[in-house]
């Protein structure tokens, strides 16, 4: 198959050695007449014309202007589209685990696509393109396909974004734009820069034909605070002993000098044998001190030349480079309450076996514990003192040229060639302190507040002779690097009939992806380079080199609390570079620059995919009823290769381990919309799409244990999820700009990973001979590995309606609305105790909502912009929900002025999270087992930015 396709896809690019869908083909179908409008109701109008005209369920934002998405974050613009919900991390649209955007589509996390100007797209280190870098004055508009035809690149069941950016030839003759934009968080009082440049210029030739050139570049700069209280989650079960009964006096653990006080309990863990109504659960008890300044740098330049000699040939060249570096600088307080207890006041709180476990046991749910903490004075406590540095910068460049060619009246031929290179590299340190031996603080907990009230008392936070150093860690350090191109072409033949056009193409990619990890810890920072002792005999004083620290700012959590801040930590700053290595010559830190690898992480993975396509489009005479069939056929070769530890000789060795695999996809797709009357629009749509396993779930590597005989193995052979989507959708137009839709839709997905067990022989291992019992014979090693195995689904229903009042008198057609809704739902089956059982996606709410309250005259436009979603899931769902982590649901309010001053010269103001709100997490799941107990409350304050815009 691999040598049949692969010819396949060579003849049909033997044309050219380039090749990649025409760009502006991809965004929109060749119908569609641009609307050359600016301003919000331009914006609206474009989009409702793309929806309209599509052969396919796809939602759109196009720029209001030159450099200017309705928002200051593309992942937040997208979030007003029905079906995508978002995530705002650190202050902005973002993920919280640094890839895919924390972006959700029909309630499908970590399955979308990525394309720009309908080119493959990707962050290094994933399949998706983290689109949180991507800077909004760069986009031209942004395109969400939610059930994919043929005629596209597969990879997404989710759905495909494809952000679009400028061309010289479909803009004026000159266009020169500029911009510079003030931001402003109100929680960090910093002022931070964006500046925007475009310049685009199209020739009339004395040859004919038309030359355009376009070059923009843009730089954006955000500082942000994210100050919160992770806290334990588990029930964590105590008994209360109370200081002044015999039983204290026996207790070894209990603080003796504290005996005969009624006011005083020590806590000690629950037994079998103790009576429920003396339990006390003391879930979320221990909550942090956590505050971080996050400081996002982005750099974009795009670059485009296009030649059209006549009307039926054109020829361009293209370039985009994207950078984004995150820089995190942290101070934590990591918390260590004691037992001994003052003041201690509990609530009613039943923690049942189907909260600890599940009910694992089945029959009766038995009730474990009636109480829970609600308050107390943890005497005598201590912490540590956690200063560290995350810098994570992203680098992406994609460069392509192609042609766009109607070598006859009927017949159209795209070619382009494409290539991608990207970088990133995490490198995250840190140095914890500790306080000096006897030194402890009394911390006062109100777990029944919003955040959780913390008082402290004790020795002077901030002073560094009451702290010693403890150790140095760069405990995250990988770098990724990774490339790929794609050459494809494609034809459009048109033709008499019913059926009008036939498409077909085929498209050839390659993309490599190589992976170096750095990381190492525990570096004491001691007097004799051993670990920290007990009695602290071989301490360095934090004063000995109080240069390098710092205090915490004295506004935590917005002064929410009674306790403020202002804590000793060793500064960030000082973090990159050899200054802690030439502070503690001891310690044996290596030179920046010369860390030695982790062989044994190194990974590789190269994957080619051969594709082709054939569509049909067909319409009636009338074109009251129109649509598209086709199948594309995808196949994927990958090589990859991991570094394993070979035992079976006399001395252990490092080798590598190199695996292949292919495999066939056949995706058929159907679109078809009738028009029942003027201007209404009944749609239905089926595709069958794939999401290939990110590269590093490839790994091949292997790991076994001599003593238990039990180990873990990746597997190179995972094939895709596979999704079969149905869509039905009913749209109603009534204006350029004004629409109302509803649509239903339901993905049956296959080919969720679960984990197998086997016994299997280890070829990099000797056989096992140890005295524990794996339950395996002859030698074998019990292995677990991840395979493709259960199905799931994502249903749901998507609500839309935009409009200007424009049937109203005077001032009031100058205002319009524009919302959406969605309710999803998901089955996600995993393995809980040996059953599969269905749980919902992470990240994904039942219910979310966007209402947009708009104003616009010949001068002025505003837009006043809430979102909402409901509880979700982070990241997954846990063994039970005492250990479970959800985001309540929460709601963003955003807003945006643009006054023009003259036709060149125009003024914004953009204020994001006018609410203050944040996704506040909680132990527990949504649905059934929700709960008070707060996991870690978030703030990031208000975002406001003022700019000034000029356009010639």
């Amino acid at each position: 198959m691999t040598m049949k396709l692969s010819k396949l896809v060579v003849a049909m690019t033997a044309a050219t050695a380039f090749s990649t869908v025409s760009p502006m083909l991809v965004a929109q179908d060749e119908g569609l007449e641009e609307v050359m409008v600016t301003g919000i109701r331009g914006s609206l109008q474009n989009s409702a014309a793309i929806k309209r005209n599509a052969g396919e369920v796809v939602e759109s934002i196009t720029a209001e202007d030159v450099g200017k998405l309705p928002d200051p974050n593309v992942a937040e613009t997208l979030t007003r589209i029905p079906g995508v919900q978002g995530y705002r991390y650190g202050g902005e649209g973002a993920s919280p685990v640094g890839e895919g955007s924390g972006l959700t589509i029909r309630g499908l996390s970590g399955q979308t696509a990525s394309r720009l100007n309908g080119r493959t797209y990707f962050t290094a280190g994933g399949r998706e393109f983290n689109i949180e870098s991507a800077i909004p004055g760069m986009i031209a508009g942004i395109d969400v396909f939610k059930n994919p035809s043929a005629k596209h690149i597969e990879g997404g069941i989710g759905g495909l974004i494809d952000i679009k950016t400028r061309r010289p030839l479909d803009m004026d003759e000159r266009v020169i734009s500029g911009a510079v934009t003030a931001r402003y968080n109100d929680f960090v009082g910093d002022i931070d820069p964006e500046i925007f440049g475009l310049y685009s210029e199209t020739w009339n030739l004395e040859s004919g034909g038309e030359l355009g050139f376009l070059f923009a570049a843009t730089q954006q700069k955000s500082h942000n605070r994210s100050d919160s209280t992770p806290s334990n989650t588990g029930a964590n079960l105590r008994r209360a002993v109370r200081a002044d009964s015999a039983e204290y006096t026996t207790l070894a653990a209990a603080n003796q000098s504290y005996v005969g006080r009624s006011d005083v309990w020590h806590l000690v863990d629950a037994t079998a044998s103790d009576d429920p109504s003396n339990l006390i659960a003391t879930t979320s008890q221990n909550a942090h001190v956590f505050q971080e300044d996050i400081i996002r740098d982005r750099k974009g330049v795009n670059t485009a030349i296009q030649w059209a000699p006549n009307d039926d040939f054109e020829l361009y060249a293209e370039g985009n480079y994207n950078y984004y570096k995150y820089e995190q600088d942290y101070r934590f307080m990591i918390m260590s309450d004691s037992r001994t207890v003052q003041g201690l006041e509990t609530e009613a709180f039943d923690t049942t076996e189907a909260w600890v476990n599940r009910n694992a046991n089945g029959g009766e749910n038995a009730v474990l514990a009636t109480q829970a903490l609600a308050s107390g004075t943890f005497l005598n406590s201590t912490f540590n003192s956690l200063g560290g540095k995350e810098n994570r910068p992203y680098e992406t460049w994609l460069v392509a040229t192609g042609f766009d060619w109607n070598i006859t009246d009927r017949l159209n031929m795209t070619t382009d060639v494409s290539y991608v290179k990207a970088d990133q590299t995490q490198d995250n340190r840190s140095v914890t302190l500790r306080p000096k031996v006897g030194n402890t603080w009394d911390i006062t907990r109100d777990l029944k507040t919003s955040p959780h009230n913390i008082s402290i008392s004790g020795p002077d936070l901030a002073d560094p002779n009451n702290f010693v150093f403890v150790d140095y860690g760069n405990g995250t350090h990988q770098v990724f690097d990774d490339s790929g191109y794609a050459v494809q072409t494609d034809f459009k033949y048109e033709v008499d009939g019913f059926f009008n056009a036939v498409l077909f193409g085929g498209r050839f990619a390659s993309q490599e992806s190589n992976y170096n990890n750095y990381s190492f810890g525990g570096k004491a920072l001691t007097t004799n380079g051993s670990g920290l002792l007990a009695d602290q005999s071989n301490a360095i004083s934090v004063a000995d080199f109080a240069e390098l620290t710092e205090t915490a700012p004295k506004d935590w959590v917005k002064n929410k609390t009674d306790f403020a801040g202002g804590y000793l930590v060793f500064s960030p700053s000082m973090l990159h570079g050899d200054a802690l290595r030439n502070a503690f010559p001891l310690a044996n830190i290596p030179a920046d620059g010369s860390i030695p690898e982790n062989l044994m992480a190194r990974r590789y993975a190269k994957e080619d995919t051969f594709g082709a396509y054939l569509m049909g489009e067909f319409a009636t005479e009338n074109e009251r009823i129109r649509g598209n069939i086709g199948v594309r056929i995808v196949e994927a070769d990958l090589t990859v290769e991991a570094m394993v530890n070979d035992s079976t000789g006399t001395t252990a060795i490092i080798v590598p381990n190199r695996e292949s695999t292919s495999y066939t996809d056949v995706l058929p797709s159907f679109n078809i919309t009738g028009e029942l009357q003027e201007d209404l629009l009944l749609r239905f749509g089926y595709s069958k799409g794939i999401t290939r396993p990110t590269l590093g779930a490839l790994n091949p590597s292997i790991s076994v244990s001599d003593t238990s005989g039990r180990g873990s193995a990746g597997n190179p052979d995972l094939k895709p999820l596979e999704a079969d989507s149905y869509d039905l959708s009913l749209e109603k137009y009534f204006g350029p700009a004004n629409y109302a839709s509803i649509a239903v839709f339901n993905k049956e997905i296959d080919g969720f990973f679960n984990t197998l067990e086997s016994c299997e022989t280890v070829a990099t291992a000797k056989p096992y001979s140890g005295a524990e019992d794996n339950g395996c014979s002859n030698g074998q090693f019990f292995i677990t590995r991840q395979v493709n195995a259960e199905s799931g689904n994502a249903r749901g229903v998507e609500l839309a309606v935009q409009t200007f009042f424009d049937m109203l008198p005077g001032a009031w057609s100058n205002f319009g609305v524009s919302a959406s809704y969605t309710h999803v739902t998901t089955e996600n089956p995993i393995v809980r105790d040996g059953k599969v059982v269905n749980v919902p996606q992470a990240f994904q709410s039942d219910d979310s909502y966007s209402v947009a309250g708009m104003y616009e005259n010949e001068g002025l436009s505003a837009r006043l912009v809430y979102t909402y979603r409901s509880d979700f899931i982070l990241f997954g769902v846990a063994a039970n929900p005492a250990v479970g982590r959800y985001v309540k649901g929460y709601g963003v309010l955003d807003g945006s002025i643009n006054y023009n001053i003259s036709d060149t010269y125009s003024v914004t103001f953009t204020a994001s999270n006018l609410t203050d709100s944040a996704p506040v997490r909680y132990v527990g799941e949504p649905g059934s087992v929700t709960t008070g107990f707060q996991n870690q409350y978030y703030i990031n304050g208000r975002n406001f930015a003022v700019g000034l815009r000029a356009t010639f």
